[in-house]
C-alpha cells in the first residue's frame, strides 16, 4: 500500500521484508550506514521525526527491539508514546478501533505480538497509521534488516555467498529467508523433521530471488553447513511455545551449534544469531563469545536499520 505521505515509492508499513524491493533494501542499508557513521562520530541524524510521535505496542517481552527502537525514534527527534501491553490482545476494544484512534493521534505503531494477522488488521484499518511489525510468530523483519546489514558489513557484496540456518524453521528464519534471497545469497535451513520451514516461505522467498539465491531444505545440520559462510541459530523454545520445551530439547539437541559443526562451514565462517540465546542449550558458549561472532554486532545494527527504516517509512 503505497502513501502519500512516504516517500515516492515506500510502501505505508512494513509488516514484511517483501514489503520492500531489492532496491528499496539497498536503499534502506545505505542510509544505515551513513547514519552508523554518523552516530560513530557524534553527528546526530536529521531530525526527520521532529513534532511527530510514534506509538509502541508490545505484547511480547523485548530488550533490544524496544530499545533500538525508542532510541532510534529519539535521535530523530520523534517522541514515543508506550500503549499497555494489554491493548493488543483486542479484547477491551477492538483492534482496528485502536488503529482508528492512533491514525489521529500518532504518526506510527510500533507492535509486536503473537499472529501476523493482528498486524494487518491495524495496518488495514489504520489508513493514515504507519505499522512497524517489531516481530510476530510468522516473521521478524526487523531482524532481518540488522542481518543483511551486518553481513553487508563483512562481506561487502553479498552475491554468490551461503547462510545456513540449523533450528526451527521459525519467524527469523522466514524473514532471513527473505532478505538473503533479495540480496543474492543463498540460504541453507537444517531442522528436525516436523520444524522445517514452510512450503510457502521458500516459494515466496524464490519469487523475490536475484542472481541465482535459493532456499534449500535439510534435516542433517552438517550437509547444510558445509561450503557455508555463515552460520545462524536462534533458541529451539520460542515465546508462546514453552510447553514443548522439553520435547524440543531433546529433538533439536542434534542441531547445537558448536566448534564441531563450525569447522564444517568454510573457513572463516561467521556465527550469527539473534538473541537473547540459550547457551549450551542452541549455542556453545565458546562459539558465542568467539572472534567468529557477530551477535553483538547485529544487536548493535538493530538501532542504525531501524532509524533508517523510521526516516523512510514516516520521516518528513
Amino acid at each position: 500500500m503505497i502513501d502519500a505521505a512516504s516517500p515516492v515509492g515506500f510502501a505505508k508499513d512494513f509488516l514484511s521484508i517483501l514489503d520492500l524491493s531489492p532496491a528499496e533494501l539497498e536503499r534502506l542499508l545505505a542510509i544505515a550506514a551513513e547514519m552508523k557513521a554518523d552516530r560513530r562520530v557524534g553527528r546526530q541524524s536529521p531530525p526527520s521525526l521532529a513534532g511527530l510521535h510514534v506509538a509502541l505496542l508490545f505484547e511480547k517481552p523485548s530488550l533490544r527491539t524496544r530499545s533500538t527502537f525508542e532510541i532510534a525514534i529519539r535521535e530523530l527527534g520523534g517522541d514515543t508514546l508506550h500503549l499497555p501491553a494489554e491493548f493488543a490482545e483486542g479484547q477491551r476494544e477492538p483492534l482496528a478501533d485502536i488503529a482508528r484512534n492512533l491514525e489521529r493521534w500518532v504518526r506510527g505503531l510500533v507492535i509486536r505480538t503473537f499472529a501476523q494477522e493482528k498486524v494487518s488488521l491495524i495496518a488495514d484499518a489504520g489508513r493514515q497509521l504507519h505499522v512497524i511489525n517489531a516481530l510476530t510468530d510468522e516473521e521478524h523483519p526487523c531482524q532481518a534488516l540488522a542481518d543483511a546489514f551486518t553481513l553487508r558489513e563483512r562481506w561487502g557484496d553479498c552475491r554468490g555467498r551461503t547462510v545456513a540456518f540449523v533450528g526451527d524453521g521459525n519467524n527469523v528464519a522466514t524473514s532471513l529467508a527473505h532478505v538473503t534471497s533479495m540480496m543474492g545469497i543463498t540460504l541453507h535451513v537444517a531442522s528436525p523433521p516436523g520444524y522445517e520451514l514452510p512450503d510457502s516461505v521458500v516459494e515466496a522467498a524464490a519469487r523475490v530471488a536475484r542472481d541465482g539465491a535459493r532456499v534449500r531444505r535439510f534435516t542433517d545440520p552438517r550437509e547444510a553447513v558445509a561450503g557455508a559462510d555463515a552460520i545462524y541459530t536462534d533458541v529451539w523454545t520460542s515465546m508462546g511455545e514453552e510447553a514443548e520445551a522439553e520435547e524440543r530439547r531433546r529433538k533439536f539437541a542434534p542441531y547445537q551449534v558448536n566448534s564441531s559443526l563450525m569447522s564444517a562451514a568454510n573457513d572463516g565462517a561467521l556465527f550469527m544469531h539473534c538473541l537473547p540465546a540459550h547457551r549450551g542449550e542452541e549455542v556453545a558458549s565458546d562459539v558465542i563469545d568467539s572472534a567468529a561472532s557477530v551477535v553483538f554486532d547485529q544487536a548493535e545494527n538493530r538501532l542504525h536499520t531501524q532509524k533508517a527504516l523510521l526516516q523512510l517509512l514516516i520521516g518528513k
